[in-house]
């Protein structure tokens, strides 16, 4: 909150006062806490999972005093919901005017993504592979440098380098912003949710305010780097670049955004727009924003037709890559969910054939595909059970379903009433409680959080 502190200061926009008083209040309870509750004993998997699961909870609403106290979001639902959406790099907003807010607000607001962002891609390296979880084995396989089985200095040592390479890409963003021609102000803003995937704009039309094709491209670059494992990065920045591109994932990553983009654009050249070159731009921009599960924007698709809603949606789903900033069920367990039904063709026709699943030249273990199937077959029960609860809410099924589809992907903009131009401040408090439940179940991969609710995880 302190970050924020300099730039009310400076702008006097009147938050000033919110600020401080919301560092002071959370500054005094985390040390009374540390000083009354501190312990030397090992962290087990049980309290991993609590830890986890509720430390999002306990950021979301310490990080909504700013709103609250300054009045800038008086009821703490509201306040909750946006700063849930930041933590957890969603994006969604009930915000119906944002530019009325102060520099101050807006900075901590997108400020929220980033620590969010880079939060989780920590906590999947040290604390996942640790409980087992959402078949991070394979990603741990996967990830250079100094990785451990426990949490020991060396596992510290990888959060250190993969916070090194967010740092930096995040200042040569910011800088390149700078000279598209925003403030220091709208760059780090920008910066925040593009390398969170989050999408926090100070625009009410987010990106497309700007009218630019230069800073559309900027953050369509740092969108797509942002989707990728954070590890690749690393090794790109030791050398190893062709050790990068033959990455399965990576590949598979790159030829869902090229499909994509084609199909759309076809579609978006001969009915929405003029030239290549302007398809291109608007395509590609929405359909990167997407599958990062960034969620800005810069033409509002529902303009688009029907097909290429679909194809948005669809990819909705995909995510970034496992170890990315991006939320969504990720490329990785997409690629294999592909390459595990055609195994079981194979062995329909061969009964006897052994046809093993591989990442690259990583083979999968059966314990890891059942994990990733389970995660599969649960997401899209948490999906289904969600969209019907909100349609008995009172909201039409193409609502629902685009609601739930951008808060558990952590997208932020959905469909119909939620959509592109849209907010989520008209839906009712129990809705808005629902759809926080959704956007820290996807951000910290389901099992996390729905592993509190088994009547075996209280037990001794």
């Amino acid at each position: 909150m302190l970050f924020a502190l300099p730039f009310s200061l400076y702008y006097g926009g009147g938050d000033t006062f919110s600020i401080s008083v919301s560092s002071g209040i959370t500054m005094l309870v985390g040390a009374l806490a540390f000083f009354l509750f501190r312990t030397k004993q090992e962290v087990r998997p049980k309290e991993g999972f609590m830890i986890v699961a509720l430390g999002w909870i306990v950021f979301s609403a310490f990080g909504s005093l700013p709103y609250i106290i300054g009045n800038y979001i008086p009821s703490f639902t509201d306040a909750f919901f946006e700063t849930m959406s930041g933590f957890t790099t969603t994006g969604a907003t009930i915000l119906t005017d944002i530019e009325v807010l102060p520099e101050g607000i807006l900075l901590w607001r997108s400020f929220t993504h980033w620590v969010g962002g880079m939060g989780i891609i920590v906590l999947g390296i040290a604390i996942l592979p640790l409980l087992g979880v959402g078949g991070m084995q394979l990603f741990k396989a996967e990830v250079p440098g100094p990785i451990a089985d426990k949490l020991t200095p060396r596992v510290t040592e990888t959060a250190k380098i993969l916070w090194g390479v967010y740092v930096l890409l995040s200042v040569i963003e910011t800088i390149l912003l700078m000279l598209a021609g925003m403030n220091l102000h709208e760059a780090l803003c920008h910066t925040f949710g593009t390398m969170a995937t989050g999408g926090y704009s100070t625009l009410n039309k987010s990106v497309g305010g700007f009218n630019s094709a230069y800073i559309d491209y900027i953050i369509i670059i740092f969108m797509i780097i942002a989707g990728m494992n954070f590890s690749l990065h690393y090794r790109i920045l030791k050398g190893n670049i062709k050790e990068v591109f033959v990455n399965r994932e990576l590949q598979f990553y790159f030829a869902i955004i090229a499909f994509a983009t084609l199909g759309i654009g076809i579609d978006t050249y001969i009915n929405n727009y003029s030239s290549i070159l302007e398809t291109l731009r608007y395509t590609l921009f929405q359909v990167v924003s997407i599958i990062t599960t960034t969620g800005f924007g810069t033409a509002d698709y529902e303009q688009w037709s029907i097909s290429s809603q679909l194809i948005l949606f669809l990819i909705m789903f995909v995510g970034g890559m496992a170890g990315s900033t991006g939320g969504g069920m990720k490329v990785m367990r997409i690629y294999l969910l592909f390459k595990f039904v055609y195994a079981e063709i194979v062995r329909l026709v061969h009964p006897q054939a052994i046809v093993p699943i591989r990442m690259g030249n990583i083979s999968v273990s059966r314990d890891v595909m059942m994990n990733i199937l389970g995660f599969f077959v649960l997401y899209m029960l948490i999906a289904a059970f969600s969209s019907l609860f909100l349609t008995f809410q009172g909201l039409d099924i193409v609502t629902a379903i685009g609601a739930v589809a951008a808060t558990l992907n952590n997208i932020g903009p959905g469909l119909e009433l939620v959509g592109p131009t849209d907010n989520y401040a008209f839906l009712s408090g129990e809705v808005k409680w629902v759809l926080s439940g959704l956007m820290l179940l996807g951000r910290l991969e389901v099992y996390t959080v729905v592993i509190l609710l088994a009547p075996s995880f209280w037990q001794k």
